[in-house]
């Protein structure tokens, strides 16, 4: 594997320098809603400054912030208002403070994001062992897998000039192909890199670096970043909201893209199965380099419920929709 890509942070520095909020006007009808996650264990992230020495984590997202907190949660999940600020965490009988985040599973063979809560400072740890716990029974319920195998055990994560060390016990490369190793890789990076404080990864077994991963002899002779893992990514990553969120009109949803002239189509059903809303999108870039978006749009529900939020394009051959990927929701009338 060329480790020398670059980061997704820096990748998106220089392929998408501001990425605007787009009002979309609505092709069929309208209304909308905003977003956010919830609820896992935490660990501690030792987190080290090269000028000083000091601890620290945390942030919040790996694309484009949502601009103010989010207020939607996932079924049978209660969560307080993100903080933009990881902090050190002292605390004399003050509540811990709780970051809304996400960790990576699997929808098919590509990475989708499920939302989870950790606690601030250990952000970055709380985040993996969310992972390591593996996806909900709703989630489970929706399609959404791991390939990391069961059993597999966090050590530490450590945090310095933003390359997280992610010590993983050594059940980690157990078994599977290239497919399984790559995208268990990917897991990993995609959720630790959600944290702003997190640009890449580098890996460690059972306190031990790692050169040549799993019996695929996958090359890591530094720290991977998301555009290593190209292949494992959807055509469009929709990081929010994501599943089992509960959303109102206008609804924004913000991500990355890599589709045919960077255009691509969102479609809102809802209870009924209804389409409630279906709009172009067009990320910052595309045709095999991948972009960013973030749009608002409104949609209108006939009822509230369970809906769906879709992605796709439409193809070149023969004009059908082509699924990109779903996201199930709860959509509010």
């Amino acid at each position: 594997m060329n480790t020398q890509a670059p980061s997704a942070h820096t990748f998106l520095r220089h392929r998408a320098a501001v990425t605007a909020v787009l009002t979309l006007p609505l092709l069929t009808v309208t209304a909308c809603g905003t977003t956010t996650g919830s609820g896992a264990p935490a660990g501690v992230d030792r987190t080290t400054s090269p000028s000083t020495g000091t601890a620290g984590s945390g942030g919040t997202s790996g694309a484009p912030a949502p601009s103010t907190p989010s207020t939607s949660t996932a079924p049978g999940t209660t969560t307080r208002a993100p903080s933009t600020s990881g902090g050190t965490g002292t605390g004399t009988g003050t509540a811990a403070k709780q970051i809304s985040t996400a960790v990576y599973f699997l929808h098919g063979e590509h990475v989708s994001p499920a939302p989870r809560t950790v606690t601030a400072p250990a952000t970055a740890t709380g985040a993996v062992r969310a992972l390591l716990a593996g996806p909900s029974g709703y989630e489970r319920s929706h399609g959404r897998t791991t390939a990391i195998p069961s059993g597999t055990t966090l050590h530490s994560v450590v945090i310095r000039d933003h390359v997280a060390t992610v010590d993983l016990s050594g059940r980690y490369d157990d078994g599977g192909g290239s497919l399984s190793m790559r995208a268990r890789l990917a897991q990993v990076v995609f959720t630790a890199t959600r944290f702003p404080s997190v640009h890449s990864v580098r890996f460690e077994l059972d306190g031990k670096p790692v050169k040549y991963f799993g019996g695929e002899g996958i090359v890591l002779n530094g720290p991977v970043g998301r555009a290593d893992f190209e292949d494992v990514t959807p055509a469009v990553l929709m990081e929010s909201p994501v599943i089992g969120n509960s959303v109102h009109t206008p609804l924004r949803v913000w991500g990355s893209a890599n589709t045919f002239e960077a255009v691509f189509r969102l479609k809102v059903t809802d209870t009924t199965g209804r389409t409630c809303a279906d709009v172009r999108v067009q990320a910052t870039s595309g045709t095999g380099t991948r972009g960013t978006f973030d749009v608002v749009f409104p949609y209108k529900a006939a009822r509230t419920g369970p809906g769906l939020l879709t992605a796709y394009y439409l193809s070149a051959k023969d004009g059908r929709p082509v699924t990109v990927e779903t996201v199930p929701l709860t959509v509010n009338r």
